[in-house]
């Protein structure tokens, strides 16, 4: 799940209200294999404390390279006590369930059940209809890579929980996707299909829900089937209904949108958030998956290329592909990324084309602000520059 704008800096997590005023721990490191590389331990523990001292309460980071592997965390794991953050915590990783969930429809096509180019209307006959929504006209490829103009439903439901109020109200909430996809439709469209390009949770509800009547299985099993398991992910979960996540994991905390006060929000539910963004991981199982995908080992070449083909988003130097992100760093080095953004939860990452680096990025203050966005976009840019030497 990802904040209803559909701005990039809005979708990158980085514009706020203001910082969350909270106690701070002393950091936390852990242990690393040696590395060759320029950007060592030492460095990613002075990046994670930027990000500290930018007003996150706590933030954990994993960065992995044919150097080795860097584990380091900066803040507290509680507000207000000095809680050491665990190196292997498990967190919300909200909108990179959507990666998760491209790959599943790629493989689709690779095996020749489905094509990107198949219209929603043949998979979901009559759910998207009205208003001036026509599912006849929107492709799979449209839903992966938001050219959808399909309105978000979802995100108006994130905004709600943005107080205390709303997040009591809204913590254990149900829904079925086809209802999100009904709220979605009860709306016109923004533009026509393919028109332009605009950040849509509703987008992968319905890809969940194709691949559901393509597989005779739910996305959730599909998921675990094909890239959870043979990836030994043992600690990412699809949580559905259930508002706990398993241990050890830290306190969350959201700030209100009214008063400006932090709240704990680590009691959620997010399984009406579905395809769109309820995952549970780690940051070496997060790593685990970005290196694989690009890596060649989850998709074949032509779908690969099809899922790294992108479309202008807006925003100077990004673009946008099937379930993923490209930029350029500031080294020359083309990396590849999805934010994601829960209650409680923002997670950053990137990983170069070649899959051999990645970097993984939790924060556990949302929903942040210009500075700690900025400072972990240095932390991504330092950490992939300081280990790649080639593109």
């Amino acid at each position: 799940m990802i904040m209803k704008s559909v701005s990039w800096r809005r979708f990158h997590a980085v514009v706020a209200s203001a910082a969350v005023a909270a106690s701070v721990g002393a950091p936390t490191v852990g242990p690393a294999h040696a590395s060759s590389s320029r950007y060592d331990r030492a460095a990613l523990q002075a990046d994670l404390d930027a990000i500290r001292d930018a007003g996150t309460l706590g933030v954990q980071a994993r960065v992995i390279s044919p150097g080795g592997d860097l584990a380091a965390a900066s803040g507290t794991a509680v507000r207000g006590r000095n809680v050491p953050i665990p190196l292997d915590g498990h967190f919300r990783m909200g909108s990179n369930t959507k990666t998760f969930v491209a790959a599943v429809i790629l493989q689709l096509e690779a095996e020749g059940r489905l094509s990107l180019d198949d219209s929603v209307e043949r998979w979901l006959p009559g759910l998207v209809r009205g208003n001036g929504n026509d599912g006849r006209a929107i492709t799979i490829r449209n839903l992966l890579q938001h050219t959808s103009g399909l309105y978000d439903s979802v995100g108006d439901i994130e905004e709600k929980m943005r107080t205390e109020r709303g997040y009591r109200t809204y913590r254990f909430l149900r829904m079925n996707p086809r209802r999100l996809v009904a709220l979605s439709v009860g709306h016109r469209p923004l533009f026509a299909p393919g028109a332009r390009w605009s950040y849509s949770n509703i987008n992968y509800l319905l890809a969940g829900l194709v691949i559901e009547r393509a597989t005779g299985n739910s996305w959730r099993k599909e998921v675990k089937r094909r890239i959870i398991t043979p990836l030994r992910l043992r600690n990412t979960t699809l949580p559905g209904d259930s508002p706990l996540l398993p241990k050890p994991h830290v306190q969350s905390y959201t700030e209100d949108a009214k008063t400006s006060r932090p709240f704990r929000v680590t009691l959620l539910s997010l399984g009406w958030a579905g395809a769109a963004g309820e995952a549970v991981t780690t940051t070496g199982d997060l790593s685990r998956f970005w290196r694989a995908l690009l890596g060649g080992k989850l998709l074949p070449p032509q779908q690969l290329k099809k899922m790294t083909t992108t479309v202008p988003i807006g925003a100077p130097g990004r673009e946008f592909g099937l379930g993923m992100a490209k930029q350029r760093l500031s080294c020359g080095v083309t990396a590849w990324s999805h934010p994601g953004g829960t209650p409680g939860f923002i997670t950053d990452n990137a990983v170069t084309q070649d899959g051999r680096t990645s970097v993984i990025v939790s924060r556990t203050t949302y929903p942040g602000t210009r500075e700690q966005g900025q400072a972990t976009a240095r932390l991504i840019d330092n950490a992939l520059c300081g280990t790649s030497s080639t593109d």
